[in-house]
């Protein structure tokens, strides 16, 4: 029997962002500086979430709202788009980022009012290709050359219409 540590999911705090950083910058490729952390927290606050274990950040959603041509759905729409998801490796294969991740689409969903979702991956990432997969995000293109260093991303988005048959499985959730 696998035991999985308990973790719980909230809403990011500015007291938080250091950690978060930290976080992004020990797990990512793709770093941002502070006020681009600080301005989604203020403008998208509902969608930027932070994993605790034991008191201590561990994970985070980072994620924003836009207008434009629907990928999923036809017409101009309100889509939310998920800028960076990160876990320490430590905490990751324990439903973490799952548990960021279907929280995030809730608050896009719910709070914001977004008709879709997207974000792009790197193609090498196949753990995380899996994940969003399993969230019923579709590989919809390549995009060429996306990264700094050259590599491809797939451009990935999903439907929020059919999100109510997601259920949390946050064990604590405190937004």
């Amino acid at each position: 029997m696998r035991l999985l540590a308990e973790f719980i999911v909230r809403r990011a705090r500015f007291d938080d962002l250091g950690k978060v950083i930290e976080i992004n910058r020990k797990c990512l490729p793709e770093n941002y500086p502070e006020w681009f952390f600080r301005d989604h927290l203020v403008n998208w606050g509902e969608a930027f979430l932070v994993a605790e274990v034991n008191g201590e950040v561990v994970g985070y959603v980072m994620c924003r709202v836009e207008f434009g041509l629907g990928i999923t759905v036809k017409g101009l729409v309100r889509r939310g788009h998920v800028i960076s998801l990160a876990v320490l490796p430590e905490h990751r294969r324990k439903g973490i980022a799952t548990a960021l991740m279907k929280e995030a689409l809730k608050a896009l969903k719910e709070k914001y009012g977004c008709k879709e979702v997207y974000l792009e991956v790197r193609v090498s990432n196949l753990p995380a290709i899996r994940l969003y997969e399993k969230l019923g995000f579709k590989r919809v293109k390549v995009i060429p050359m996306y990264y700094a260093d050259g590599e491809d991303a797939y451009l990935m988005a999903r439907s929020l219409e059919d999100f109510s048959s997601f259920r949390s499985f946050t064990h604590d959730l405190r937004l």
